[in-house]
């Protein structure tokens, strides 16, 4: 784990990483803010997912997280959205498929499957190198954006247990039912949809998954709203379900960090509540 980059903020420190990825077969890079509180203890991690094109930078540089996970005692730890690399696979001219379009899906389809393990890298990987070299407890959240709005979803629902708390903003909430989620799903994780599955939040909570309490806000002047989200089918899934589903419509909000920065504050608060 090669240290590239530390920069103080609200007495804490922002690091960025570099590791070789045994799962994904490249170099892969990362930040985490450690707040204050960690120089004298082991605290617990909220993971961040970004969304479509986004590196580890958009969210630590946009969001304004850092000033309340110092106040609130919590890490942030900030993957990239897929492998990079001269020899992974991409497809320059599409912004939705190939590298900063890893959808947090572990592919199975050539010439994907080699590198675009990112689903196992979020929840296995990643977790085990850094709280194997930082002061990281095993206490863990997530969140995210997008397409990694999406992640953390799946990520909560598929392990039971692992996550203490998850929440979204402007998820990407039934991806087998939206262009962006077909064309990744068709081409990491091939043809056979009902594969596709086991990688979308509505159909999890359709088929079973163990409850957790989801905090969902949107905003209700998001671009991506009626073509790629879809919560309304979420909800409809959880309230047949009686799965815990919190979803916050914020008006006037679009898709961008300006409606992240605006509530990211009340989801840390959130997952600081659950973690303690």
């Amino acid at each position: 784990m090669e240290h590239i980059e530390a920069i103080k903020e609200f007495g804490g420190w922002l690091n960025r990483y570099r590791h070789r990825s045994q799962l994904c077969h490249c170099d892969m890079t990362f930040s985490v803010y450690l707040p204050p509180a960690a120089a004298t203890a082991k605290v617990p991690a909220v993971y961040w997912l970004s969304g479509l094109t986004c590196t580890d930078d958009n969210f630590r540089v946009k969001a304004g997280a850092q000033r309340y996970a110092a106040e609130l005692g919590l890490v942030l730890v900030i993957p990239d959205t897929s492998p990079r690399g001269a020899d992974v696979p991409d497809v320059p001219e599409r912004y939705d498929l190939g590298q900063g379009a890893g959808f947090y899906v572990n592919a199975t389809q050539a010439p994907w499957a080699t590198h675009y393990q990112m689903y196992d890298y979020v929840t296995r990987e990643l977790p085990a190198l850094v709280e194997a070299n930082l002061p990281l407890t095993d206490a863990r959240a997530i969140t995210g954006h997008s397409m990694g709005g999406h992640g953390a979803l799946i990520c909560a629902l598929k392990e039971p247990g692992r996550y203490r708390s998850v929440s979204a903003f402007a998820p990407i909430c039934h991806p087998m039912a939206c262009g962006w989620g077909q064309g990744c799903f068709g081409a990491y994780l091939g043809k056979e949809r009902e594969t596709w599955a086991a990688y979308d939040a509505t159909r999890l909570i359709e088929d079973g998954a163990a409850a957790i309490p989801l905090l969902i806000d949107q905003g209700t002047d998001d671009e991506f709203l009626a073509q790629q989200l879809h919560p309304t089918s979420l909800e409809r899934i959880c309230a047949a379900r009686k799965f815990p589903l919190t979803l916050r419509w914020q008006e006037g909000y679009d898709h961008s960090y300006h409606f992240i920065a605006s509530f990211i504050g009340e989801h840390l608060a959130y997952h600081a509540d659950h973690l303690r």
